[in-house]
């Protein structure tokens, strides 16, 4: 019998856990698994804690509550940002606005500037001994007299306490899309073109470090999924050239997929915007399915099921005209009609998850609604092993 701490319904019969890992393995599940990130919508928020709460005054803990009453998976949750600037080590100036942040400066104007940070980056990695020896940083100990591995476990498990019995994604980056984001795409592009073997440089060594890091810290039994988020779309279709993407993304995203795999993780891939075109060379990298799809932007989960059904895919109700401007009956309309048409409930295969994270523009209602249509449609030929 399943504890009260497991259930979202009464009508569960499975584990949290238990129906992330069929939902990952296209097996069938009671219901639908449900994936969101709350961390930022107070009015979500104030609904499973007993405070009023006024604009962004909550905690971490507030936002792990709600996890804990209404998800399956779920991102790490984060507390608000605050609000004011900050500069970070190397120079570049964000302004923070609690939920959401933005760059205000950086510390170049041209692409040689550029060059000379991220010969910086490359020189700490270098310096990180960004090999591949997963042994040696094994037994290397941190400031805190551990391992990274028992670093890395204690983090987990102080995240997974505060969440209950949700399943926690963590995410693992290559370094791609962080440099664009970095130096803007118009200094980037004079960059690549002035500077291609350094940004391949940069490429092999922050991979190489990812690498190092999962051989080091992986579990499966802390949890059975991770996310690549390495956003490269634009609404259209991907910024960069095919030839692009398989010089300096594709082949270091499939050695991260290959890493996690070794230790029997799941792994999904996260790009905002319309990636329809990479999916095939994106399945060639060895990922095992897609989070955030657009339907504005034509990534319709329905859709990409039927022409990808070995996927694993997460996402699909509209953030803006459904979540943000529909009303719950709406939402529930549309819910239902995902869980239906995709066989999910007999097949796998699909997470419920909205295209844009529940962000403060979302109503709460449309939120509750979400939840609770999910629990209407329940799987009768399931039998709990």
């Amino acid at each position: 019998m399943l504890s009260d701490k497991e259930k979202i319904f009464d009508s569960d019969k499975m584990t949290r856990r238990e129906r992330v890992e069929a939902t990952l393995n296209h097996q069938p599940v009671d219901r639908v698994a449900i994936h969101e990130q709350v961390s930022f919508n107070s009015g979500v928020i104030q609904m499973f804690v007993d405070k009023k709460i006024t604009g962004f005054d909550f905690t971490l803990d507030d936002v792990c509550a709600v996890i804990r009453a209404t998800l399956d998976m779920c991102f790490p949750p984060g507390a608000p940002r605050g609000t004011g600037t900050v500069t970070t080590p190397d120079g570049f100036v964000r302004k923070l606005d609690n939920w959401t942040s933005w760059r205000v400066s950086r510390p170049f104007t041209d692409e040689h500037g550029a060059r000379d940070w991220m010969l910086k980056r490359i020189g700490d990695l270098k310096a990180k001994g960004a090999k591949g020896d997963a042994s040696r940083i094994e037994s290397a100990e941190t400031s805190s007299g551990s391992s990274p591995r028992e670093d890395y476990r204690r983090q987990f498990m102080d995240i997974q306490d505060r969440i209950g019995a949700a399943v926690l994604c963590k995410f693992s980056g290559t370094g791609f899309c962080g440099v664009f984001d970095a130096m803007g795409l118009e200094i980037y592009t004079f960059f690549v073109d002035a500077y291609p073997e350094v940004l391949a440089e940069f490429m092999e060594l922050s991979t190489a470090n990812e690498v190092t890091r999962i051989h080091s810290v992986a579990d499966v039994e802390l949890s059975p999924v991770i996310l690549i988020p390495e956003d490269f779309s634009t609404k259209q279709g991907p910024i960069f050239s095919p030839d692009f993407l398989k010089r300096y993304h594709y082949p270091y995203v499939k050695r991260l997929t290959d890493a996690w795999h070794e230790h029997g993780i799941k792994v999904i891939y996260h790009s905002d915007g319309n990636y329809k075109v990479a999916i095939p060379e994106l399945m060639g990298c060895g990922v095992d399915g897609f989070y955030c799809l657009e339907p504005a932007c034509g990534m319709h989960v329905l859709e990409l099921i039927s022409l990808y059904p070995q996927m694993v895919w997460a996402g699909g109700l509209d953030g803006v005209d459904l979540m943000e401007r529909g009303e719950p009956e709406d939402v529930r309309r549309e819910v239902l009609r995902h869980i239906r048409e995709s066989h999910v409930l007999q097949s796998g295969g699909m997470f419920l998850a909205t295209s844009s994270e529940i962000n403060p523009p979302i109503r709460p209602e449309n939120f509750k609604a979400m939840i609770m249509a999910a629990g209407e449609l329940t799987n009768p030929d399931f039998a709990a092993s």
